[in-house]
């Protein structure tokens, strides 16, 4: 009997694989943010390290740094290198977009094209160079990120050595070795293993004197030292654990010792730890016979030579099993996850795959980052906020002196039955708790506060209590970015029209009537384009003003406000009225149609290149210049009617005489401040002078038509 007759087949102990949480993660950010639909291979990296334990093997890891960076982490993510406990190998990851094409993945395929990789890289040289090759390996996945769910399947692809290699002996290191042999390898791995440029440098030979002392090199190094008369180890990091059996990556390091080398017996080193140090006790030499002129069964019909024919390549193996069979694996990560992040997850999934196809120059930082401020917490302050979430805001205030009525919850989506007992909670109030309670992660406030309005005069020993209010409402406008108008009065629109306008302020009103709305943006302030007016002389900066107050920082003619089309200052409007015309009594489906387009009014705004000085756009317009704008048109005024179910734009521009954004009363309010608004507010026919309303109105009375009597119809004309 032979040498080679009295040995068995060379078993080798499979890898095993591990999946970090972090990898998952980081893969559903990235197929949300920046792979979207593509299907195209991704290289990634995957981590493992000799055995440490005689009990348990390691496993071939990924961790969220097996993934490329995101994005946002192009320029601070570095590469890890010389980590002892991170000997890195390079993978391929095939994540598809549905599971049926998961399941229909040409699995062979991909095998047999990660095999002619490695087959490549060994007839090349490469794997000499960088030896990781070897270990390559394939994931395909597919990723339910709707249920946080992952299904996958790892294949490490090994060449096929047929005739299988021939196993002679297999012993612990400390037994096949002297030892002087052993003490000297233990050190020289231990050195090895210390030095950050060989630490993660898996395969490599080992050649002994006849001193007995140890060398470890570099695989690039072989074709020098082999006739040096020493003995030689083929070392490699292995995984497992088994005293029996060496592990996986062993397969395609003989297939290059074989092919490249030509070696018929090979002695290999199964280098292993205990501690972070070397363990010959624990580590295996083993001696395997190989036929070097092997040749291929699938190419039975073609003569070749072998190992020596770089076309041929052999068949490959290595899909890993799962509980002993062939069959993919899959984790569920929603029932260990912070319900909170899921809940964040799940609220912007549907905004990161609106980017996939429809809208990819659509900002989601711009969104979560805009501070709304909503005044009125009503039926629209209700609809507004709950659609600003959906559109991923997160800083949200909402402002109103009201408590919650019975009447409230059937309109208002915020409210239950519960916040109208014992005389109902502030609306402000419980409408953040129920923003709370609809989405964890949205930073929301409430405030308690009336509005001072014109017509609404103000009793002299409550005149610090309202300035105060005033004060208040000018420091939130200014904390804030965006400004909803949604109470219920058009006088208590006028007071954060005229801030808004003094501050530059995207302000956007939604207003109601029985079957028809208003919804419209109002233009930039009258005097955004004039800087240092606190150390010029008032008169001369009015003079100036002249010449902005109807344009912006653009050149176009500016937008106007709510109340740019009025001629008469606003009063109170609920005084004499009965219950129905206090109220404000609509139709239901009117509240949801005018915050909709309310929110898509600030959306669109934040996603012009010009914001708030953006001119009002029409549909079908050739000067639009929406050609270019992913949302759409911008218009000014959408005005709405039930009742006919129509709907159209409109544009307002700026006026001179607009009682609460114009010229005039803004540069009043900078050189009055409050005691301005208080006099407005307890005299608004003050705002008509002031504007030059009362003229106007005056000059329209003293205008009279002559009528001749004897005049026929025909020379009737229309005015």
């Amino acid at each position: 009997m032979t040498e080679k007759e009295s040995g068995s087949v060379l078993q080798f102990a499979p890898f095993q694989s591990a999946v970090d949480e972090g990898f998952w993660h980081r893969l559903s950010s990235l197929k949300l943010n920046k792979f979207g639909i593509d299907e195209s291979p991704i290289p990634i990296t995957g981590f493992y390290s000799p055995c440490t334990n005689s009990r348990v093997s390691n496993h071939l890891s990924l961790i969220a740094e097996s993934l490329p960076p995101e994005p946002s982490e192009q320029s601070s993510v570095t590469t890890n290198v010389g980590n002892r406990n991170r000997c890195s190998v390079p993978g391929i990851l095939y994540n598809t977009n549905t599971f049926e094409g998961f399941h229909a993945l040409n699995k062979q395929g991909l095998l047999k094209a990660e095999a002619q990789k490695v087959w490549d890289d060994i007839h090349s040289g490469k794997a000499e160079e960088d030896c990781a090759v070897l270990s390559r390996f394939l994931l395909i996945s597919f990723a339910d990120i709707k249920k946080w769910s992952f299904h996958y399947w790892f294949a490490f692809p090994a060449l096929v050595l047929d005739p299988p290699a021939t196993l002679v002996d297999l012993r612990p290191a400390s037994q096949w070795l002297s030892l002087d042999e052993a003490e000297s390898l233990s050190a020289a791995c231990n050195e090895w293993r210390s030095s950050s440029v060989t630490t993660d440098v898996p395969f490599f030979f080992v050649s002994i004197a006849s001193n007995s002392h140890a060398t470890i090199k570099h695989l690039k190094e072989w074709p020098s030292c082999q006739q040096d008369g020493n003995k030689f180890l083929f070392g490699f990091y292995d995984p497992c654990h088994l005293p029996t059996n060496p592990s996986w990556p062993l397969r395609n390091f003989l297939a290059l010792i074989g092919s490249r080398w030509n070696l018929e017996k090979v002695c290999f080193f199964c280098y292993r730890e205990n501690r972070g140090f070397a363990d010959l006790s624990l580590s295996l030499i083993g001696e395997a016979l190989l036929s070097v002129s092997q040749g291929f069964p699938e190419h039975k019909n073609h003569i070749c030579s072998g190992w020596k024919d770089t076309h041929l390549v052999p068949n490959a193996v290595g899909w890993e099993f799962n509980r002993g069979k062939k069959v993919p694996r899959c984790i569920s990560l929603a029932q260990s996850m912070d319900p909170k992040r899921l809940a964040i997850s799940a609220a912007d999934l549907n905004l990161k795959l609106m980017r996939w196809r429809a809208l990819p120059s659509l900002n989601l930082n711009i969104l979560s980052a805009t501070k709304c401020l909503l005044l009125g917490a009503g039926t629209l302050g209700c609809q507004v906020a709950r659609l600003l979430m959906a559109w991923g805001v997160r800083k949200i205030t909402l402002l109103d002196s009201g408590k919650v009525a019975m009447s409230n919850p059937p309109r208002q989506s915020l409210y239950t039955l519960e916040d109208c007992l014992n005389g109902g909670e502030f609306k402000a109030i419980a409408a953040v708790k129920s923003l709370e309670r609809i989405f964890p992660a949205v930073e929301a406030e409430g405030v308690v506060m009336g509005i001072p309005m014109p017509g609404h005069p103000v009793p002299s020993q409550e005149e610090d209590s309202v300035l105060q209010d005033c004060r208040r409402l000018q420091v939130l406008i200014d904390s804030h970015d965006a400004i909803f108008l949604l109470t219920d009065t058009r006088e208590s629109r006028w007071l954060p029209t005229l801030l808004c306008a003094n501050s530059n302020k995207i302000a956007i009103t939604a207003a109601l009537g029985f079957d028809s709305f208003l919804v419209m943006r109002h233009g930039s302030g009258p005097i955004s384009t004039v800087t240092d007016f606190e150390a010029q002389d008032m008169r001369t900066l009015a003079a100036k003003m002249g010449n902005f107050s109807l344009i912006d920082g653009d050149k176009e003619q500016r937008l106007g406000c709510y109340f740019c089309n009025d001629v008469v200052a606003p009063i109170d409007s609920t005084a004499n009225r009965t219950l129905d015309q206090q109220c404000t009594v609509t139709r239901p489906g009117l509240a949801p149609i005018a915050s909709a387009l309310a929110v898509e009014l600030l959306v669109g705004i934040l996603h012009h290149p010009h914001r708030i000085c953006a001119k009002a756009e029409f549909a079908n317009s050739t000067d639009s210049g929406s050609i270019e704008q992913p949302l759409g048109i911008l218009p000014h005024q959408v005005r709405g009617s039930l009742s006919q179910f129509s709907q159209m734009t409109l544009v307002g521009h700026a006026s001179n005489s607009c009682t609460a954004c114009c010229t005039a009363v803004v540069l009043e309010y900078r050189k009055r401040g409050m005691d301005f608004v208080l006099q407005a507010i307890n005299h608004p026919t003050y705002l008509e002078d002031l504007t030059g309303l009362t003229e106007l109105m005056k000059s329209a009375s003293s205008f009279q038509l002559d009528w001749d009597n004897e005049m026929d119809d025909d020379d009737c004309i229309e005015i």
